[in-house]
């Protein structure tokens, strides 16, 4: 009734706005001509023409020229132009209107956000990549990686799955480390972010940066090794308060369906399993169950019975104005997506307050706070068995209730559906507050104090209970609890002077941090009956409960000195120095982090004026190091784990050997190299960055094999090293200008190679762990298939193989297929990867395709082979099996064991028509009778179309239907339609 209701009033609200505003365009009007130039009188392309207090605009072209159409002959023309002043000029019924422009010094610079402070893009040194602002707006998404994914060249993200709630992996320029965390290092509003990615709500984001090289990072120190994203929110401005609406809703469905077979095909596989096995088929299928439905004509599609249409509704509400003295940003937020499989729903609640008061002419003070609340309760349905039920189980018995094992007495796979009666409880709340302090003394031009304190604390709970109907009369219940503090303190001095041609700005930073972590959880099981829950484990027969907490702190120094002379010649200098608590007594508790860069505005220079085709030309190089903790807590002690035990005919708690500590263990640390071009030219209609870079990581957190003999069977050392080189390019055009037509693309690639450089010095692989010198991380190591043994194929005996099963190399040569002919066939790693998206703008309509890719990777798929279990469960009506008629060069017999453990590796690469976004912006002068200051109206698609040779439910997704139980891998990848507007009055 809700969702009913909500439809309704959109309905409402939109139609006649919509019907309303497309009267109003075809209102009488004029078109008003003319050309842009500079003060020698040289053209200016790409200058925008803004009929002022409306939408409407239109761009120069080559020659300076423009033309727009003015619905009445009054108004004025607003021309703006970057490095140039605007200028504002009344129509007066005038057709024609020539405007020159002149040079604007403090405007020629985009002025773009960089750790603990904002620089000018134009001196900038380091690899630092913005987010295309547009991803941020009228783009549906329920978290940040989803809106960035394919945006930005060296950003790499997988969207490993959709379940709601949940988010894509994230790393920058490769994988770093073996054993350490490898995901970037998360600021949000100048504050270290200890959240998760989907903490944040998208809509309250104004932009995003990417740090990417040594010179941006290392101002981070050992946060920094594996790239910083900066997230900056919206904040108020002075003026009249705005209050904005946006919202949407969508529906989602399987983006590829991986049927199971039809119940003929069903009956059919049975009897071709009994034939290959040599078998005598007694009936007509395995189970009691299912020959009794199948005699009664009973069938079940279990996929469909698991799955249906999901729904995702946002709702976000926003306040924003000030004076000169306070500005204020005040937002809310509701989410609400029940998923495409059965019971998986998540809603998200957020609350944001950014404040900034002027308290005197030398004093400024502002705060950030923010909650959400995270919900994901409820029992869910198990893809995993849908997709393996016999089409001759029943969902339900003859009382109406769940049955339990539809395809008795096989007791494998039990109702998909059971899960749906689980009583659980997974709620999640984040709360995070900053506050900040600036003070400008007086007696000191450009010399600027700033205090940054922040505080966040996050609880979770996780409870569940489930029934003694489905837990063999037993009843089984959990319940877990969790809290993290954080706090941090940041002082910050910066001091800004020019004198003459020369630009100084130096900053310095004392900083201290601490985590607190503390977890609690219990379990228990035989409960009577099924009334109490979770609510009372005292209850149960059996209890267990355990508990852990820990605690660190980092304290941190960090000097920065950025000069610049005319604007040309560029230099950076960076140190910092961190100390980490968890490091061992033997090793020196702090790391120095270093860097340099350099930069050459080529554009700059007295040869390059005149040259009105070349707009911007820079060459940057950095070199320096950071760092990655990698060690965890406790990870240099040596531990004992407590056991139960029985000692004179009692229980007694004693303890084993656990882990064996190293008080050595230190920094890993990434030392990079960067050479990059900027470059603008045609006016900045091209305009973009070529980069390469090498960085190497040393000092590895690697687990050493030690004798058995010493009580322990492995120890951490900081071994081995890792290296990542690579390329990034990036490029954004205006195609096409004419009229009120535009055309902009938007072009990103990188190429990353991936290499371990040593292990423990000794020059060998660790096969076990498949880590193989001079390969990528993430290796495929197996066999080198060759297809399918086939009926008249010379089968040498020692290959102990017959028709129909599968057909390896043997690499050694000795006539036998064993581990040793495994080899290293590819990487989980793309080879490279990149994004395209192309915008079409036609008067106030506006169309955008992205289209992303990856590509040169590889992962096992077991979807296209069940092994044993073939004879039992259904399989997918896309894969076949071999048989003496149906001779496939792909899929074996089923019949087939699989002896040697093969993982069917496949090249999963694709190109995805990510999303597609179609809006329509009402004309300012309709809305201004309705005191209306902007309405944009538009419908979007994700993951629409994929393009792969991948046989299974995903290309990128971790799911698959022989996957473990768990939520996160047993779901797949969704396509969402959606419709909303954005209003702000």
């Amino acid at each position: 009734m809700q969702h009913y209701l909500l439809k309704e009033i959109r309905f409402i609200l939109i139609l006649p706005l919509f019907l309303l505003s497309m009267a109003g365009a075809l209102a009488q009007g004029i078109t008003v001509q003319g050309r842009v130039t500079d003060d020698s009188g040289a053209a200016l392309p790409g200058v925008t023409v803004l009929l002022k207090g409306t939408s409407t605009a239109a761009p120069t072209n080559a020659e300076g020229r423009y033309s727009i159409d003015v619905p009445t002959g009054e108004g004025t023309l607003v021309f703006s132009y970057i490095g140039f002043e605007p200028k504002e000029e009344p129509i007066n019924n005038r057709t024609t209107i020539d405007v020159q422009l002149g040079a604007d010094a403090q405007a020629l610079e985009e002025v773009v956000v960089v750790g603990y402070g904002t620089q000018k893009r134009s001196d900038i040194t380091g690899s630092v990549a913005s987010v295309p602002k547009d991803r941020l707006s009228n783009l549906p998404v329920t978290d940040i990686t989803q809106a960035i994914q394919g945006t930005t060249a060296g950003l790499n993200i997988t969207q490993g799955s959709s379940v709601p709630g949940s988010s894509g992996g994230i790393s920058i320029r490769g994988v770093n480390s073996i054993s350490a965390n490898t995901s970037p290092f998360i600021v949000l509003d100048g504050a270290p972010f200890f959240g998760q990615i989907n903490d944040v709500n998208p809509n309250d984001i104004e932009s995003i940066e990417i740090l990417k090289d040594a010179s941006a990072v290392a101002i981070y120190g050992t946060r920094g090794s594996n790239g910083v994203i900066l997230i900056t929110t919206k904040r108020g401005k002075t003026g009249q308060p705005r209050i904005s609406y946006n919202g949407y809703y969508g529906v989602e469905g399987l983006a590829n369906k991986l049927e199971p077979m039809s119940p003929e095909a069903y009956v059919q596989k049975y009897e071709d399993y009994m034939i290959a096995q040599g078998l005598a088929q007694t009936q007509i299928l395995p189970n009691t169950y299912e020959v009794d439905n199948y005699n009664a004509g009973l069938t079940t599609d279990w996929l469909d019975a698991a799955s249906q249409t999901g729904k995702i509704t946002e709702h976000n509400l926003s306040i924003s104005g000030g004076t000169d003295k306070v500005q204020y940003y005040l937002t809310g937020g509701y989410l609400n997506q029940d998923g495409v499989v059965k019971g998986y729903e998540f809603q998200r609640a957020s609350i944001r307050s950014n404040l900034d008061a002027t308290l005197t002419n030398y004093l400024k003070a502002g705060t950030s706070l923010y909650f959400a609340d995270h919900n994901s309760d409820g029992g869910r349905a198990n893809l995993l068995f849908a997709t393996a039920m016999s089409p001759y189980g029943q969902v339900y018995d003859e009382a109406g209730n769940y049955e339990i094992f539809p395809m008795n007495p096989e007791l494998l796979f039990e109702n998909p559906l059971l899960g749906l009666t689980t009583d659980r409880v997974d709620r999640r709340k984040f709360i995070t507050g900053t506050a900040y302090t600036e003070l400008t003394p007086g007696f000191a031009e450009g010399l600027k104090y700033r205090l940054n304190a922040s505080y966040t604390y996050e609880i979770g709970r996780q409870s569940g209970y489930t029934g003694r109907a489905a837990n063999n009369r037993v009843g089984g219940a959990y319940a877990n609890n969790n809290e993290t503090n954080n706090w941090v303190l940041e002082n910050i001095l910066t001091y800004t002077k020019d004198f003459g041609r020369h630009h100084i700005d130096i900053t310095g930073l004392y900083s201290a941090q601490e985590t607190d972590y503390f977890q609690s959880g219990a379990d228990a099981n035989t409960f009577v009956n099924d009334q109490l829950s979770f609510y009372n484990l005292g209850a149960a027969e059996n209890r267990t409960s355990s508990s852990y907490g820990d605690r660190t702190s980092l304290l941190s120094q960090m000097g920065r000195v950025n000069y610049s002379y005319d604007s040309r010649y560029l230099l950076t200098l960076t140190a910092r120095r961190d100390g980490y608590s968890a490091f061992g007594a033997n090793t020196d508790k702090y790391g120095l982090f270093p860097s340099m860069a350099l930069g050459w505005n080529i554009a700059n220079e007295s040869f390059m004026q005149g040259t009105e085709a070349v707009n911007e030309l820079k060459l940057r190089f950095s070199y320096g190091q950071s760092g990655n903790q990698a060690i965890g807590v406790n990870q240099t002690a040596t531990l004992y784990n407590p056991v139960r035990f029985p000692f004179g005919g009692a229980s007694t708690i004693g303890v084993l050997a656990g882990r064996l500590g190293n008080a050595d263990l230190n920094w890993e640390t990434t030392t990079s190299a960067n050479l990059g071009l900027d470059y603008g030219f045609l006016g900045n209609r091209i305009r973009g960055t070529v980069e390469v870079y090498n960085s190497r990581t040393n000092d590895l957190l690697l687990s050493r094999n030690i004798p058995n003999v010493t009580g322990y069977s492995s120890v951490f050392y900081n071994l081995g090293e890792v290296r990542n080189r690579g390329i990034e390019f990036a490029v954004s055009t205006v195609n096409v200008e004419a009229g009120k037509f535009r055309w902009e693309t938007d072009l990103n690639f990188t190429r990353n190679i991936n290499e371990i450089v040593d292990l423990y010095g000794d020059g060998e692989d660790d096969i076990n762990n498949q880590w193989f010198i001079g390969r990528s991380l993430g290796a495929v190591f197996s066999y080198n298939w060759l297809g399918v043994w086939q009926e008249g194929d010379d089968i040498p005996e020692s290959f102990n193989a017959v028709p129909g099963d599968l057909r390896f190399e043997d690499i050694d040569g000795d006539g036998r297929i064993t581990g040793d002919d495994r080899v290293y066939l590819g990487s989980t790693l793309p080879k490279w990867y990149g994004g395209l998206t192309n915008t079409f703008h036609y008067s106030n309509f506006h169309l955008s395709v992205f289209v992303q890719t990856s590509q040169g990777s590889m992962k096992g798929n077991p979807d296209i082979y069940y092994g044993d279990e073939a004879g039992r469960r259904n399989i997918p009506a896309a894969v076949g099996y071999w048989t003496p008629e149906n001779r496939s060069t792909e899929f074996p017999s089923l019949s087939y064991r699989n002896p040697h453990g093969y993982n069917f590796a496949r090249d999963n690469s694709y190109v995805r028509i990510k999303d597609v976004r179609f809006s329509y912006t009402v004309p300012q002068d309709f809305l201004d009778k309705y005191g209306i200051s902007g309405l944009t109206v538009y419908t979007a698609g994700r993951n629409l179309l994929t393009f792969t040779d991948w046989v299974g439910w995903d290309p990128e997704s971790n799911q698959s239907s022989r996957g473990s139980g768990n939520w996160a891998n047993n779901y797949p990848v969704v396509r969402t339609v959606s419709f909303g507007l954005n209003l702000t009055l």
